[in-house]
């Protein structure tokens, strides 16, 4: 049997793993967060999760104001050690927004699946997305963690169409009407 030289097998898998997002529907993807969120958002930045705020500086718009179609940057942690992007796809409230990424919860005992209208949940004490808690599908719920975050990136392209569905669920604008306290700051 011939070897396929190493090179060329990392290039025609770095190729198909950056066309699969955009291959069919981008709800099929499976992989990483990083070619999920620029093939969504039409952002180009590339590189690990967490480097795509700084990378940002200069090239496309940086704030701390969530909206649709806007990448936000999830920090370098222990738990995220390659950070984590993900797309808005719907602005709920003030405090809540939905977001469609990849490779966050496990969907048939494994990650990878993008999962769209994920519920997103500010807790920063300042009201600034600094700090979020993200829907675990592992336990239909908000997940025990509180992530940093750097802030949302504007992309100048549209926004794929299929970041949100046609009647999403809105767990988010539940959590602010029947939690006690959660529209307050949450302390680390």
């Amino acid at each position: 049997m011939k070897r396929i030289p190493r090179t060329l097998l990392c290039l025609t898998l770095a190729a198909l793993t950056a066309t699969s997002a955009t291959a069919g529907s981008l709800l099929n993807y499976v992989g990483e967060c990083v070619p999920f969120a620029r093939a969504a958002s039409g952002i180009q930045i590339y590189g690990n999760a967490w480097t795509w705020w700084s990378q940002a500086d200069g090239k496309y718009e940086r704030t701390h104001k969530p909206k649709e179609g806007a990448v936000i940057v999830f920090a370098k942690t222990a738990r995220l050690p390659m950070g984590h992007v993900a797309v808005v796809s719907r602005v709920v409230e003030k405090r809540v927004v939905m977001l469609t990424h990849a490779n966050w919860s496990r969907q048939n005992g494994e990650r990878g699946h993008a999962e769209q209208d994920v519920t997103l949940f500010d807790v920063s004490p300042r009201n600034d997305w600094s700090d979020v808690k993200v829907w675990y599908k592992d336990v239909d719920g908000l997940g025990g963690g509180i992530y940093p975050v750097y802030g949302f990136i504007y992309g100048h392209a549209h926004a794929a169409a299929e970041l949100t569905s046609r009647n999403p669920d809105y767990v988010g604008a539940l959590i602010d009407a029947y939690v006690p306290g959660s529209g307050e700051p949450v302390a680390r």
